[in-house]
């Protein structure tokens, strides 16, 4: 998580650049976000947004990365990434590929709510909910793209009112009708029965 706001650049420098969300499967064991994280780092690679989740899968965790790249060098960084010990699967999609969603939280100062009722207009306008509200502070929460999120932020930040600001990262889920890991794992299990059975004879 963050507390500053995560930007959303242009291709820069490289034309080709795109937002590439990377999808990471792996073993839930101690040391493997480092190990995910260096195979960026080593490509000179800035994260966008970093989430950890499980899976749904027993003693799996789900990764998920987002990074302005070309599509050569996402194919290479994906191809390192499952060569990593304890990464089960790796892959790379494009923005039309996934359904993707950031929650943010926005602490803003109680005074400035009440004396300013634009404050309030512009959280409902952005489907933002107060949440919390005391004498000192009012915590506000929007689920939504990453750009309507930091949208609200900067909203927020022109009336001077924001005291903390804080995003989940991207969360996605594909937007194919096959569940890639599934079949994955249940080849992985297939194959693995079959050489049992063959040690057996």
């Amino acid at each position: 998580m963050t507390d500053k706001p995560h930007t959303l650049p242009a291709a820069e420098s490289n034309p080709d650049n795109k937002l590439y969300t990377i999808i990471v499967f792996s073993e839930n064991l101690a040391g493997v976000l480092n190990l995910v994280t260096n195979v960026f780092t080593r490509r000179q690679l800035n994260i966008e947004s970093l989430n950890v989740s499980p899976s749904g899968i027993e003693h799996v965790h789900r990764y998920t990365i987002t990074t302005w790249t070309d599509e050569h060098t996402v194919q290479t960084l994906v191809k390192q990434l499952e060569k990593k010990i304890d990464v089960i699967q790796a892959q790379y999609f494009l923005s039309d590929d996934v359904f993707v969603m950031d929650q943010a939280l926005y602490k803003i100062a109680t005074a400035r709510l009440i004396e300013n009722r634009e404050i309030s207009k512009a959280i409902r306008f952005f489907d933002g909910h107060i949440v919390e509200v005391n004498s000192t502070y009012a915590i506000v929460a929007k689920n939504g793209l990453p750009e309507e999120t930091l949208a609200l932020y900067r909203k927020l930040k022109g009336f001077g009112c924001i005291l903390q600001y804080v995003s989940s990262g991207v969360i996605a889920v594909t937007k194919s009708p096959r569940e890639e890991l599934k079949e994955f794992l249940s080849l992985r299990e297939e194959e693995k029965r079959q050489g049992q059975t063959m040690s057996e004879i």
